[in-house]
């Protein structure tokens, strides 16, 4: 349910609304857009009367949500939530690009790959510490480690960093270095690991899961902005299908999908959604011509050394012709790369 206020109304009562549900032992989300100011109620509204609200001073009108995600919806918030991302106004008309090795692997690389990203034109470094593998015998991450390399590279180059957390008990730790915190596919639907990262102040990348359907990764956003934390962007990174070609099936279907549903910024992963690094550039052209607010993009310097992810990972130079390519494509669609 939302309680929708009437243009005219003041601070008084719209805070004599918010009180009224509160305390019925519901909680509160307040948006407030350009033109109204909405309060979208969470909990069992059984317990208040919407004839009652009508009543009061300053409302227009109490609807209810029909979507199962409330936070998350276009109905609750019809304008784009616009998230900050070292300058990038993401859900806007710019266009982030995050980009860096699968991996953490030493100064040498990862100094070597942001130097070369920020000077392409990339925005945001990516690189993971904590790296969940198929194999319990694959190369599981530098750990902490990795988190101050990041931390150092990020002094020296001034990209923030993108890193995922994989568990509770990290959440805490990765944040202290950490400006955006990753949920990848195989944690969508770890529900406490949601809850966690909802109640932090960082912005949360949300991977949709390799078998999810859309809803379901809206619902997984819901858990997060349900805790407190509105700086949720969403990341189409390929579905599992019965095609094997590539890595996974690119639903660049998913994009104009989310955004008429959901306030939350939408961006692509082309190197997991490919596996290829030979598909990565047509996808990400595609991904920001379907109206992408982002990409986020494997890079390494030397892919045939990477310990992990390395046949799907640019090198720098392919890294950036890709951003000029981007360029092109988001002016032809009226967006802008900074």
């Amino acid at each position: 349910m939302m309680i929708i206020m009437r243009t005219s109304a003041s601070q008084e009562q719209i805070s004599h609304a918010i009180a009224y549900v509160e305390q019925n032992g519901l909680n509160v989300h307040l948006s407030r857009g350009t033109e109204r100011t909405i309060i979208g109620i969470v909990g069992d509204i059984r317990r208040i009367s919407k004839e009652t609200i009508e009543l009061m001073d300053g409302v227009d009108n109490v609807m209810r949500i029909s979507k199962p995600y409330k936070i998350t919806s276009r109905e609750f918030q019809p304008e784009n939530s616009i998230i900050n991302v070292n300058g990038v106004k993401v859900g806007s008309d710019e266009i982030l690009i995050i980009a860096g090795p699968c991996s953490v692997e030493s100064r040498e690389q990862l100094l070597e790959s942001a130097l070369a990203i920020k000077e392409a034109g990339g925005h945001a470094l990516r690189g993971g510490a904590f790296k969940p593998r198929t194999s319990p015998y694959a190369f599981q991450g530098m750990g902490e480690a990795g988190l101050e390399l990041l931390a150092e590279v990020r002094e020296i180059t001034g990209l923030p960093i993108v890193t995922e957390v994989m568990a509770t008990e990290q959440v805490d730790l990765v944040a202290k270095y950490a400006d955006v915190l990753q949920i990848g596919a195989r944690n969508m639907q770890n529900f406490n690991l949601l809850h966690a990262v909802g109640k932090t102040d960082r912005v949360i990348l949300l991977k949709r899961g390799m078998s999810a359907t859309a809803e379901e990764l809206l619902m997984a956003a819901e858990y997060v902005l349900s805790n407190g934390n509105r700086r949720v962007i969403l990341c189409e990174r390929g579905i599992r299908t019965f095609e094997t070609a590539t890595r996974n099936t690119t639903d660049i279907n998913a994009i104009p999908v989310l955004q008429a549903q959901t306030h939350l910024p939408v961006i692509l992963d082309p190197s997991h959604s490919t596996g290829k690094w030979e598909y990565v550039l047509p996808i990400a052209r595609a991904a920001i011509a379907a109206g992408a607010d982002g990409l986020i993009v494997e890079v390494h310097p030397h892919p045939e050394e990477a310990v992990s992810d390395g046949a799907q990972s640019l090198k720098p130079e392919k890294f950036a012709q890709m951003v000029r390519q981007i360029r092109a494509v988001a002016e032809a669609v009226e967006r802008k790369v900074k």
